[in-house]
């Protein structure tokens, strides 16, 4: 897991993938940097390492660098400074050779107002230098049923509701099998159904090999599809690794509900449990190593009158909002 903090620290696994960048990792930056004119740092000494075949949720509030990242990823903006690879290949140096393997959907998709969905699809197909025209009729079917568009594939773009908009653009990343898809807040505009339906969409890609990273702010989403995480804040990546080592930073909270607070939290203080406080419902303190079992035991052989016993681990949520100091009802 990487933490990144001021001054800045990065923990002995991160730092081996710094410097192999690409080694093992679909995704893998080092120092990367974007600097706009005047001074402004967008993306500041950028480290990231996605492991292959990870669903990685890419986190962070407005302004903390989130899209500018993905724009160098792709090629489209160039660094200030520092270096990316994807699947092994330095970009935009290969940038020709690796990005037909990667697809992409970045700040909702462009397309044509008076053509239908299945006629942008096959625009945008037949673009492909890498793609069959044998085969390009099953691939646009096959990519508008995994969206739920085939009912409206002959309906006119101009048409399309936001959330139908959204799910053409990723049948336009899914035209062809990718090894790494790219994905800027995927559920935009989507319903409920709509959202579960991404979900699991991006379950079966990983399921198949493909690595996913996700720009994301709907943390919960993330937490569901998640195998690692990385959090930015004003351009710096504050957190970065598996789910339950980003959640792991936050410590879980004994919460112990009783009429004898500070017993309570005189016995969780010798058990030498850190930040024990008696409050008026009870008391509460960090867990750290300790066993549940052992804290619940202790405090009844003390004849602490217990009358509930909670072990509050952190959500992403909470974790989120501690690193950056900010909420999530963000959209970048």
């Amino acid at each position: 897991m990487t933490l990144t903090t001021e001054p800045r620290t990065v923990a002995a696994g991160a730092t081996a993938a710094a410097d192999r960048p690409g080694d093992g990792l679909a995704v893998a930056t080092r120092g990367l940097t974007k600097r706009f004119p005047g001074g402004q740092v967008a993306v500041g000494a950028l480290d990231l390492a996605v492991p292959s075949g990870a669903v990685y949720g890419f986190l962070g509030p407005n302004g903390s660098g989130k899209t500018t990242t993905i724009r160098m990823l792709l090629g489209l903006v160039s660094p200030t400074q520092g270096e990316a690879h994807l699947l092994g290949h330095p970009i935009p140096k290969d940038s020709a050779r690796v990005l037909p393997r990667v697809g992409a959907l970045v700040e909702g998709p462009a397309f044509h107002p008076y053509l239908s969905g299945i006629n942008n699809l096959r625009r945008a197909d037949a673009a492909d230098r890498t793609a069959s025209g044998a085969t390009s009729s099953q691939r646009i079917s096959g990519a508008l049923e995994r969206v739920g568009l085939s009912n409206a594939a002959d309906k006119r773009y101009r048409a399309y509701s936001l959330g139908m908009r959204q799910r053409l653009g990723l049948a336009v990343a899914l035209l062809q099998r990718r090894d790494l898809l790219v994905l800027d807040e995927p559920t935009n505009g989507l319903d409920p159904q709509g959202t579960r339906e991404v979900r699991s969409l991006i379950r079966e890609l990983a399921a198949d090999g493909t690595t996913v990273f996700v720009s994301s702010h709907l943390l919960a989403e993330v937490e569901q599809v998640s195998t690692h995480v990385g959090v930015m804040s004003a351009g710096r990546l504050v957190a970065q690794g598996t789910l339950d080592e980003v959640r792991g930073v936050a410590a879980a909270r004994v919460v112990v509900d009783t009429r004898d607070g500070v017993r309570a939290a005189t016995v969780l203080d010798r058990m030498g449990l850190a930040a024990a406080a008696a409050g008026d419902a009870g008391a509460t303190a960090d867990l750290g190593a300790a066993e549940p079992e052992s804290v619940l035991a202790q405090l009844v052989q003390a004849g602490v009158p217990v009358r509930q016993f909670q072990v509050v681990r952190p959500t992403l949520e909470d974790l989120f909002v501690g690193l950056t100091g900010e909420g999530f009802d963000v959209e970048r």
